[in-house]
């Protein structure tokens, strides 16, 4: 169904300074471009403190800052190395923004620690897809198909949501974003659910004859989420696409609204579509 990953990686240093060079050409390509329709433009000096997860993310948020800057708009960049350090940051007035959570996490994390912060627009999505090295659709699933899911509930419920969006089984009514194997009230194939790791998935393959994978982690093991699959999340309005979150009272600041048209910009859609082959996109 899809390319073997062990081509992808057989020698993974002329892969990185390859992608290292795009990433190089890509962001000089949009300096340019930019900074041409910037020179005339009005100058500004408002400024914000943008928080996000160390790693892509950063190479996103450079992108969005070159942007930016052309809308007089100055953003700073604030990397973190855990999850839960951001919105405590946002919480606590450290940052202005951050963008690196989907809408369930930031629910979950405002209501366990009190935070009053707000999602003012989607940002960037990883599609969770399903994968199979023996079948070419999702209704050739056979009768008691050995299905891996990730065993965190957060991801776990991805997966079994979009079987559930396919038809392919039925969940509890109160089952909402995050439903267990045991919510499936509807399962006619008698589809086994093999819960690990999310990491593990594209190397367990083999041994299934299907799986629901990460957007991150099919692309690392050499898979193209966008050809790959035989089901895919929807891109737009997800409810797993990352969202710029912002305090309550700064909601309406121009500045934000700054903020989330660079996200929601052409050239950040470009620069997803190049750099992430279908791992990371525009979820607006």
């Amino acid at each position: 169904m899809f390319r073997s990953a062990t081509a992808h990686h057989s020698d993974s240093r002329p892969a990185l300074s390859m992608i290292t060079a795009l990433f190089a050409v890509l962001i000089a390509s949009l300096c340019v471009t930019i900074g041409s329709r910037a020179a005339d433009a009005p100058q500004r000096t408002d400024t914000v403190r943008l928080g996000v997860i160390d790693g892509p993310e950063v190479e996103i948020a450079e992108v969005v800052k070159i942007v930016a800057a052309e809308k007089g708009l100055t953003v700073e960049i604030v990397t973190f190395k855990e999850y839960d350090q951001p919105n405590a940051a946002l919480a606590k007035g450290e940052l202005d923004a951050n963008a690196f959570q989907h809408r369930p996490f930031l629910e979950a994390d405002s209501a366990a620690h009190g935070y009053d912060l707000v999602s003012v627009g989607y940002t960037i999505v990883q599609p969770m897809g399903i994968y199979s090295r023996t079948l070419k659709t999702l209704r050739a699933l056979p009768t008691g198909a050995r299905i891996g899911i990730p065993a965190d509930r957060s991801n776990g419920g991805r997966a079994l949501r979009l079987l559930a969006e396919r038809a392919m089984i039925g969940l509890s009514p109160g089952a909402r974003l995050t439903p267990r194997p045991q919510d499936v009230m509807i399962n006619t194939r008698k589809f086994q659910f093999i819960e690990m790791p999310a990491e593990d998935l594209p190397a367990a393959l083999d041994r299934l004859d299907a799986a629901a994978i990460n957007g991150n982690y099919a692309q690392a093991a050499g898979f193209d989420p966008r050809t790959d699959t035989i089901a895919i999340e929807n891109r737009r309005s997800n409810p797993y696409g990352n969202i710029l979150v912002v305090r309550r009272a700064d909601e309406n600041r121009p500045e934000t609204r700054i903020l989330l048209d660079s996200f929601q910009s052409p050239e950040v859609s470009a620069f997803l579509d190049a750099r992430f082959e279908g791992a990371f996109m525009p979820a607006w």
